[in-house]
């Protein structure tokens, strides 16, 4: 987009990322009221050209849920049970690793798994999980865990200090940590989405450590419910500024909240295009994370192809099973094959490349 055709008040952020200069807050806040969509993507795109050229990457992984028990009762979360409810679940090893045997044979380089924060599971079940699954192939990437499950083995299962269960951890096959669980930072809004869960600064806390450790993560963003733009432009400082000081995420992946079977399934669910402006926000505003994931689960594989026009130069991956939101009320499919999101891809004008867990190419 020339420079001639944007809106007078966008030409100085316009300046500013056109000149590889980071955005303010403000800056940011005026891009998520700014009404002229065509401009946010152009200037997203002009950081993804920047960053990382025609290339748009998909990975290929397998998401596995071990368990939904869990002590807490977030209200955004349909995916949580009691050991007694009716959709509670609670996987074995032997299964779990069965599951991944079959996934290998279709080449996955990615197992992601999370689950709920178990009240009986062991250190011995955590580490022999672990250690059953680097043993099916040590190339296997595991990037397993939420920073409050992190937490929970740290301060229940484990009775050690955080940098003590990573470490443990690691030594047992993990090899990176989720980015889930971050939600919306504020206060407030964590007290009404998500009361009794980490605070904004423990979430930080467990992924700083981790990246001291030299480890890598994702870190995510659930909008949609009930914060304000104020609070998503606070929830990206927070991220940029830990990205400044650790530099260990490896990418940004928003999801768009899914309402219906939840707590706040009076709430209107984020429409199409408050997700491509929220992807082409963060792509402008978070200049320290090289790469933005559009995650199809929550926003549809049509619609995640349009994302590439704003500012996102990923797909995420194959996935093969997904839980959490699709217990929510999520209507898209639980998989994809290599050749969709290739098509997808392609249909873009950008070039499909296969990569690994920290986004390198294959």
């Amino acid at each position: 987009m020339k420079r001639s055709l944007l809106p007078a008040a966008l030409l100085p952020i316009y300046d500013k990322v056109a000149a590889g200069v980071r955005i303010s807050e403000a800056d940011a806040l005026a891009l998520y009221n700014s009404r002229d969509l065509h401009a946010l993507g152009a200037m997203a795109n002009c950081v993804r050209e920047r960053k990382n050229g025609n290339v748009a990457t998909y990975l290929l992984n397998r998401y596995i849920n071990y368990s939904n028990v869990c002590i807490l009762k977030c209200q955004f979360c349909a995916f949580r049970a009691n050991r007694r409810d009716p959709h509670a679940f609670e996987l074995g090893i032997a299964e779990i690793v069965e599951t991944v045997r079959e996934a290998l044979g279709k080449g996955i380089t990615e197992m992601h798994m999370v689950g709920g924060l178990h009240p009986t599971l062991t250190a011995d079940w955590y580490l022999e999980l672990l250690r059953s699954l680097k043993a099916l192939d040590p190339a296997l990437h595991l990037k397993c865990f939420t920073a409050v499950e992190i937490r929970h083995l740290a301060e229940r299962v484990f009775k050690r200090s955080i940098a003590d269960t990573l470490a443990l951890l690691r030594e047992a096959g993990l090899d990176s940590l989720t980015g889930g669980g971050a939600e919306i930072f504020d206060a407030e809004v964590r007290d009404q989405l998500c009361r009794g869960k980490e605070s904004a600064e423990e979430w930080a806390e467990v992924h700083r450590i981790w990246h001291q450790m030299g480890g890598r993560s994702t870190c995510t963003m659930l909008f949609g419910h009930i914060e304000t733009l104020e609070q998503r432009v606070d929830h990206l400082r927070r991220l940029r500024e830990l990205q400044d000081e650790t530099g260990g995420f490896t990418g940004f992946i928003p999801f768009a909240f899914t309402p219906e079977q939840t707590e706040l399934s009076h709430i209107r669910p984020a429409g199409g295009l408050d997700e491509l402006r929220n992807l082409a926000v963060a792509r402008i505003y978070l200049d320290n994370i090289e790469h933005i994931t559009a995650y199809w689960v929550s926003m549809g594989l049509p619609l995640a192809q349009v994302a590439l026009d704003f500012g996102v130069d990923d797909l995420h991956g194959t996935i093969m099973e997904e839980k959490i939101f699709h217990m929510a009320g999520a209507q898209t499919p639980q998989e994809q094959t290599v050749a969709a999101l290739e098509r997808v891809i392609r249909e873009a004008g950008r070039e499909p490349a296969q990569r690994g867990s920290h986004y390198e190419r294959i």
